[in-house]
């Protein structure tokens, strides 16, 4: 057995598995897997996957039973001389360890001032602070024996508070517990935290900033609610003399839709303005670029409609981090973060010379991928009902539970139940409107007697078509759905040129125009 801070290999074994399990992503299997080693039969199997639909996971019976064992584990090992301890091979097992004791001691606390800081819009004192500092220096000694920045006591707490916001975002703009959606927060971890925990809160945590998120999938399916989740969880540092977060997340998010706007008043709302840079410039402006401070971030959406003009100009930005204002000559410096979202197939508008190349590369170093409705709905059928509760309630709050109510007895009785949504979770929202006005939603027609469907369904059930056409009107299918030649691809198992050379130009023009 080896001598150390650890007096037996089961100490060891519990140390190692919950530094994995504190450093990884909380929404992939492995986190689960890791809880289960770490309790062996003390673990608890019913409702162990709480990564799918609960915000408070500190609560579940299994992270309970952990922190307390964590708890008694490092109370029992404690070293009476830190520095010394240091140099032991077990110190940084041990160090993890107390990090997730001292996580779990304080979420409470963290929780209360991310919601005071959504509810007051600025940074707000943090009480507990001193607490937290006694806490943590009775296990790891004062601050200057734990020089490293990583486990700078500040630090630490900005990564808590971080880790909070993240959760409480990712579960607040993604509802559900469909595979499809427990994915898609796993990738919005990564996006936030990297697959690296480690790495991220060595040095990545003051980097992030630099890579650029682009978000594609579906009109209607909520690339803006990825976008709002991954930019309102970025690092904010901790300043003890003050003790507040040094920035207010709540408003640090901006939004420009640039199909919305012409190229010029696109500009102008990005890099801002100089007195008579074009007609109407009054006077000077700021544009977001300018306005956004350095831990927020500005989110792009419909980048796929973006002029080529203004894409070499956004490349200087992703490049040099540099832009300055129309009509103007000296740099100004962009210091925050880019998201980019688009349910164009980028790739097609690049073989066509409507989207730069360049420009793309600096854009998908980080690459999100949303999912339609009915994916969530296939594998999950009751996230309707939780989606409809959630629109509901957002939408008029305490009554919002009556009318979800009737709203899913509307589409249960009057609607297919395989019904497509083609508008996602965006045409959802409309079904709750209209039935909160006339109890009734009447979908966009589209299956009309010569609709494609129609046409498909007859000339298939008939056998009229060859195995290449059925192949061609399959895939033709599919790409409309998924959004872009690669998502299509991996749903068909098959290669993106193929998928390309197989589209049916009439029925994709045909399926579109139903939309």
């Amino acid at each position: 057995m080896t001598k150390g801070l650890f007096t037996d290999d089961s100490q060891r074994h519990l140390a190692r598995t919950v530094s994995d399990l504190a450093h990884c992503n909380p929404f992939l299997p492995e986190r689960l897997e890791l809880e289960r080693q770490a309790l062996g039969t003390a673990h608890v199997a019913e409702d162990a996957d709480w990564n799918r639909r609960s915000l408070n996971s500190a609560d579940h019976p299994n992270v309970q039973r952990l922190f307390k064992r964590c708890t008694e584990l490092v109370d029992a090992i404690r070293p009476a001389d830190p520095a010394k301890a240091r140099r032991d091979a077990d110190w940084p097992l041990y160090e993890d360890v107390v990090l997730f004791v001292l996580y779990h001691r304080y979420y409470e606390h963290v929780d209360q001032t991310v919601e005071r800081g959504i509810a007051g819009g600025r940074s707000v004192k943090v009480k507990y602070f001193d607490r937290y500092a006694a806490d943590f220096e009775h296990y790891l000694g004062p601050a200057d024996i734990t020089p490293e920045l990583s486990m700078n006591k500040s630090h630490v707490l900005a990564c808590f508070f971080q880790i909070r916001r993240a959760f409480r975002q990712i579960f607040r703009y993604l509802v559900g517990a469909s595979g499809p959606t427990v994915r898609l927060r796993a990738a919005i971890w990564q996006s936030i935290f990297t697959h690296d925990m480690r790495r991220y809160r060595r040095t990545l945590f003051e980097r992030m900033g630099d890579i650029t998120t682009l978000i594609t999938g579906p009109s209607g399916s909520g690339k803006e609610l990825v976008a709002r989740a991954i930019g309102r969880s970025r690092y904010i540092p901790f300043d003890p003399n003050t003790g507040r977060f040094t920035e207010d997340f709540a408003g640090s998010f901006h939004a420009l839709n640039v199909s919305a706007l012409a190229p010029t008043l696109v500009e102008s709302e990005l890099f801002g303005h100089r007195r008579g840079a074009f007609t109407g410039a009054v006077g000077d402006r700021a544009g977001w670029l300018e306005q956004c401070p350095p831990l927020g971030t500005v989110f792009l959406d419909e980048i796929g409609d973006l002029d080529q003009g203004i894409q070499v100009k956004l490349l200087r930005v992703l490049q040099d981090r540099t832009f300055q204002r129309l009509g103007d000559t000296e740099d100004r410096l962009f210091e925050g973060k880019i998201i980019a979202a688009t349910n164009r197939d980028l790739v097609e508008a690049m073989d066509r010379g409507t989207f730069r190349t360049d420009f793309y590369y600096r854009l998908c170093a980080d690459h999100v991928e949303t999912y339609p409705l009915r994916d969530q709905l296939d594998d999950r059928p009751d996230d309707l009902g939780d989606l409809l509760q959630h629109i509901a309630r957002r939408m008029i709050g305490d009554e919002g539970e009556t009318l979800a109510k009737e709203t899913a007895r509307w589409v249960d009785q009057r609607m297919p139940a395989d019904y497509a949504w083609p508008g996602n979770v965006r045409e959802l929202e409309q079904c709750v409107r209209n039935v909160m006005i006339r109890n009734a939603y009447q979908p966009r027609p589209s299956a009309t007697a010569n609709g494609w469907r129609a046409v498909l369904s007859r000339h298939m059930l008939a056998g009229d078509y060859t195995a290449d056409q059925v192949l061609q009107q399959y895939c033709t299918l599919v790409y409309a759905k998924a959004g872009s030649y690669e998502a299509a691809a991996r749903r068909l198992d098959l290669d993106r040129r193929t998928v390309k050379a197989k589209i049916d130009p009439d029925l994709l023009a045909r399926i579109r125009g139903e939309h």
